[in-house]
């Protein structure tokens, strides 16, 4: 939507955020893209850029605690000591990824955020119905 000019101006007042926040759940725990439905409520909901990422990150990490309880009653039987160098390396790619998105976040713009996001929801998009994901 925030590649159409007509949907520019469009925004979402403090009290349909709790809208996306419930569809945002309903779908992640369908299909596990709660964060771009996530991204697209608060992308519109009239944060500054540092607001969106803080909020977004602070609710990725209770997500992510929420997975790990989970992966962590199945830790033995998952073959993750399989996979270590794969865990190792997402582990360091994702501390990597915070490092140099918090250098970034000073140089960018909201509006490039947005043109991120809405690229990064229609790439998303285009694999769910490809089925890649």
């Amino acid at each position: 939507m925030d590649l159409i000019p007509y949907f520019k101006n469009l925004q979402f007042g403090k009290d349909k955020l709790a809208l996306g926040g419930a569809l945002s759940g309903f779908f992640g725990g369908l299909s596990g893209n709660q964060g771009a439905l996530r991204s697209a409520f608060l992308i519109k909901a009239g944060l500054t850029k540092e607001t969106f990422i803080g909020t977004a990150v602070v609710v990725s990490t209770f997500v992510d605690f929420t997975r790990l309880s989970v992966y962590a009653s199945k830790f033995t039987k998952s073959g993750l000591t399989d996979n270590l160098k794969l865990v190792i390396f997402a582990t360091l790619s994702a501390i990597t990824g915070a490092y140099i998105g918090n250098k970034l976040l000073k140089k960018v713009t909201l509006k490039f955020l947005q043109t991120i996001v809405a690229i990064m929801l229609i790439l998303i998009s285009i694999a769910l119905g490809a089925g890649f994901v």
